[in-house]
């Protein structure tokens, strides 16, 4: 296969993930995900730099210092022995642990504004990969799989940055669905990510935060959506991750994605926010999006009472149920006039009681809530339950709450559920006419909802009921006898067959 042949996105996927197959049955997948996603990412600007030096070499012959001159003003630099294909020249030699390590962060200290610490947690010469032997035979056999024809990742040959930040996220994808709830956790499924983007209707120049980021899918597709409309890249992503290895991931894909105009930051939103403004109050964003993780047990209950930034005074979140905790933040963080923000939640957020209640009516009294649309069961990777949004506003067009029952609207697969295109265009239009639709919808207005006492349990307010058809019971004895008519006819038939045969 010539470096010139076109590749599809499928065929780049399947070459990536049957890489995987190195690890299996050595390694769990919750582990070998983070050098997958490595290598893929290292073999990616290993292919664009040497298409971009082979491009200045036809141009410039000649001139190494004119090449070397062009080659510094690329998106990042390559540091000569950190290259994928100075890796796999040496990869029958001992040591291609430590040797990939070394690379990794050599790339690190050249990109260090956009890559500081992103390889900190990814240790390839780890014993988590067997002893020395075992270890050096396996990042062999990983090297030659990226090597192979089909993942050449040049620019020349597979067009757009997209098929790169493709691959990463079905990478992500599958071992979400793979490894159950441990990768999952940072993983929203792709339609319902576009719907909140979608319901957000990000516009040029807005400042979007995931506090929950994870692997950053969400955020880019807000992202995706301004330069579908507009091609403009005018916007900045702000982000937050906890979990260490799944920040790097985050900081990779905005890199591969060629999202320059962000800051993703490592720590915990709740206990230590980062997202500060110069002031070292939170920074207000137009946009506020997330899919936190579904009632943490151990959020932060015991500093809440201290919280220096009051994002509890509506109400301290119970100790063993950080949803609220998640909501709170974003709502102290949506910029006064243009701030708005979507958030999936457990349905339990909608209807616990005690302090959880509380709260919920003080958003509700502050007019904050604006659509809360009930969605199908497993959706989610690693759990069954289904999940709802909140949509939330600093600025809304009236003081009712439209409640939408998505939950029967989906396409069913084996083991997860999809939502459609015609699905997710359903609940825009519905959130779009803002008004009531038979068995769908429902407008409450805040009394109704006081009536309630504050429960936003989606069937008080939507009617899904559908009523039996009333029975005919003459017709039901009509048909009776007909049948009963038929059966003495055919009893007759076959006494006639029997007596035919010489039964009697």
């Amino acid at each position: 296969m010539t470096t010139t042949t076109p590749i599809s996105q499928d065929e780049i996927n399947a070459a990536v993930w049957s890489a995987c197959d190195t690890f299996r049955g050595t390694v769990d997948p919750s582990i070998y995900k983070d050098y997958v996603l490595t290598m893929l990412f290292l073999k990616y600007v290993s292919d664009v730099w040497q298409d971009h030096y082979e491009g200045y070499k036809k141009q410039y012959g000649d001139h190494p210092e004119l090449i070397e001159e062009m080659l510094k003003n690329e998106r990042f630099v390559l540091p000569p022995n950190a290259s994928f294909y100075v890796l796999h020249a040496l990869r029958h030699t001992p040591g291609n642990g430590e040797r990939i390590d070394k690379a990794l962060h050599a790339i690190e200290d050249a990109n260090i504004a956009k890559l500081r610490d992103v390889f900190q947690d990814i240790h390839f010469n780890s014993n988590k990969l067997g002893e020395e032997q075992q270890k050096n035979d396996i990042l062999r056999h990983l090297l030659e799989d990226f090597a192979k024809p089909a993942l050449n990742l040049r620019p020349s040959r597979v067009g757009t940055l997209d098929v790169i930040g493709n691959a990463y996220e079905f990478l992500i994808k599958n071992f979400a669905s793979t490894s159950g709830k441990k990768a999952g956790e940072f993983y929203t499924p792709p339609e319902v990510s576009s719907l909140m983007a979608r319901l957000m209707d990000p516009q040029e120049g807005e400042e979007i935060c995931d506090p929950t980021c994870g692997s950053g899918s969400l955020l880019m597709k807000c992202g995706r959506l301004i330069r579908e409309r507009t091609g403009s890249r005018k916007y900045a992503l702000y982000g937050q991750e906890a979990i260490g290895s799944t920040w790097a991931l985050a900081k990779m894909n905005m890199f591969l994605h060629g999202e320059d105009n962000h800051r993703v930051e490592w720590g915990d939103t709740i206990r230590n926010p980062k997202l500060l403004d110069s002031a070292a109050h939170l920074k207000h964003f137009d946009i506020v999006v997330a899919n936190p993780p579904f009632s943490l047990e151990k959020w932060g209950h015991e500093g809440a009472e201290a919280d220096k930034f009051s994002r509890f005074r509506r109400g301290t979140p119970p100790r063993t149920k950080g949803d609220y905790a998640f909501v709170l933040h974003m709502v102290e963080t949506m910029k006064p006039g243009t701030g708005r923000m979507a958030v999936v939640v457990p349905h339990g957020v909608l209807f616990r009681g005690a302090a959880e209640g509380r709260i919920r009516q003080k958003l509700i009294e502050e007019n904050l809530l604006d659509i809360v649309i009930g969605l199908p069961e497993k959706l989610f990777y690693g759990t069954g339950i289904p999940a709802a949004l909140l949509v939330l506003r600093k600025n809304k067009a009236d003081d009712k709450v439209l409640f939408i029952d998505a939950s029967r609207d989906f396409e069913a697969g084996k083991n997860q559920n999809y939502l459609r295109e015609d699905d997710l265009q359903r609940v825009l239009d519905t959130a779009t006419a803002r008004k009531p639709a038979d068995k769908y919808a429902y407008l409450a207005s805040p009394a109704e909802i006081a009536e309630n006492d504050f429960n936003l349990n989606i069937p008080r307010y939507v009617d899904t009921f559908e009523e039996e058809e009333a029975i005919d019971l003459m017709a039901v004895r009509k048909e009776r006898l007909e049948l009963k008519a038929e059966l003495a006819r055919l009893e007759t038939q076959m006494d006639a067959y029997l007596k035919e045969l010489g039964y009697e």
